[in-house]
């Protein structure tokens, strides 16, 4: 095999969704597996659609994801331009060859006689296909027009006889009638070329040995296998993953919870954890596993491994990996990146990182994305200012529920606060010395530092407030019970 390279070609015309990111993955992970090289192309000739932004974007989250590559913007390489807007002498150089073997021609038809061929078509109940009209043009003629100021398209000669065949590597063998496509557009009136045509020249410019791309892409591949033999160029071995279904195999959208790279990140979401969601959304390595790192991944990555059937997207599995990625990441490295929001809420100033990262370790198993720590976690920066409704009907609004508070305010006073296992026992001892549960001071406390029923250990709570602001927060919590 010859050296893997690979490309990744976004059109900068959004930001990069779930299945351009999966391709780039697909794309990395092969490409690194068999020591090659993966380039990043931008097609960005459509000059009315793509901007800096979503190319800067794209980058943005393509480096967020860990996901680097050899060649393209930023990187360089011997076979730039990696922006297709600045590849237009090259473009024009293979019009022109394939102009001069007669494989395509000038084509000056009007909007309007397109639109009434369309319509003859559909009078009669036929697919519509170019009939073919300027194919009796002459160049010399051709050219006269184009310099009285006439904007033509160029179209290529299609056959209309015989089959074009995709090698697929993950679909094995599509057959294509050739007498299916009419002579279709390369160029447009405007001089730049067409999808088809481009990815075309850029792929060969760029030696790429393996096209790596959706489904979607299957059906231009045969127009492109063309082009291929009309210029005499190699093809490259052509793989097409799938599409990416919702959980209703409707087509996904940002209602099923698929959202750009960037507000996954936004969201909350770790970056490991969405590309190991990624990898096994449509490819399987053959052991029933949910989690892998990212060398195991290139190990055992491999374009069989690819399903022909769609994936089927699931938030509630990507939330749950994520949970998992959160339990096992350092508090320290999380805190990092909560760190700028959480000083913008007030939650933490200079002096006070150690405990912002306390509270992000008792947090971070209980959570599905990293903005959830700041969230739940809020009661440790901002004192309590109402109870959860529920818990101060069972723990508030009790005949006794004064006198507990009393008694944990008592055990605040008390106690050197030395650590959560020494709030613990002096706790359990309160209890018994007052033949009561352990559960009926735990809870109460629980609500009054925090205004919920559900926090981590309350112990561990306590130990990271502090004595003088769990002694001020029972204290409000007794004046709010005795209200009641």
């Amino acid at each position: 095999m010859d050296k893997v390279r690979v490309r990744f070609a976004p059109s900068p015309t959004g930001a990069l969704h779930i299945g351009g990111a999966r391709t780039a993955l697909f794309n990395w992970l092969f490409a690194r597996k068999h020591k090659g090289e993966l380039i990043l192309r931008l097609e960005d000739s459509d000059s009315r659609r793509s901007s800096l932004d979503s190319a800067m974007g794209i980058l943005d989250g393509l480096r967020w994801l860990g996901l680097d590559w050899d060649e393209g913007p930023e990187a360089g390489g011997d076979s730039g331009s990696y922006r297709q807007s600045e590849r237009i002498d090259i473009y024009r150089k293979y019009l022109d060859q394939l102009l001069d073997l007669d494989k395509a021609y000038y084509c000056f038809c009007s909007s309007e006689k397109l639109a009434a061929d369309k319509e003859a078509a559909q009078l009669i109940k036929a697919d519509y296909k170019y009939t073919g009209h300027c194919q009796t043009i002459s160049r010399n003629e051709a050219e006269q027009r184009i310099q009285k100021g006439e904007c033509p398209v160029i179209r290529f000669k299609c056959p209309t006889e015989g089959i074009t065949v995709v090698h697929d590597l993950i679909r094995g063998d599509v057959e294509f009638s050739n007498c299916l496509f009419d002579d279709f557009i390369i160029a447009k009136s405007d001089g730049w070329p067409t999808y088809n045509f481009a990815v075309v020249v850029d792929d060969h410019a760029m030696h790429i040995t393996h096209v790596i791309r959706a489904e979607e892409h299957l059906s231009n591949t045969p127009k492109q296998i063309l082009l291929y033999h009309a210029l005499g160029w190699q093809l490259p071995q052509f793989a097409h993953a799938s599409m990416i279904l919702a959980p209703d195999r409707s087509k996904l959208s940002k209602r099923h919870g698929a959202t750009s790279v960037q507000e996954f990140r936004d969201e909350g979401y770790l970056p490991e954890a969405l590309i190991n969601y990624l990898a096994l959304l449509g490819w399987s390595a053959g052991e029933d596993r949910d989690f892998w790192k990212i060398d195991e991944l290139i190990e055992r990555f491999s374009l069989e491994g690819i399903s022909r059937s769609p994936a089927i997207y699931d938030i509630e599995k990507l939330s749950w990996m994520n949970g998992h990625y959160l339990s096992q990441a350092s508090a320290e490295d999380l805190a990092a990146i909560l760190y700028k929001d959480a000083r913008k809420r007030g939650f933490v100033s200079v002096g006070c990182e150690k405990k912002f990262i306390r509270v992000v370790e008792l947090l971070k198993s209980r959570v599905k994305t990293i903005n959830e720590i700041l969230d739940q976690g809020s009661y440790f920066f901002v004192r309590v200012s109402s109870y959860d409704e529920k818990g101060s009907q069972k723990y508030f609004q009790k005949e006794d529920s004064p006198a507990m508070l009393k008694e944990a305010l008592n055990l605040c006073r008390e106690s050197s606060f030395s650590s959560p296992e020494n709030l613990e026992q002096e706790l359990r001892q309160k209890a018994d010395e007052l033949n009561i549960k352990a559960g009926q001071l735990i809870h109460p406390i629980r609500l009054a530092l925090s205004g919920r029923t559900a926090t981590p250990g309350i112990f561990e709570v306590m130990d990271v407030l502090g004595k003088n602001e769990c002694i001020h927060r029972i204290n409000s919590a007794i004046l709010y019970a005795e209200s009641l």
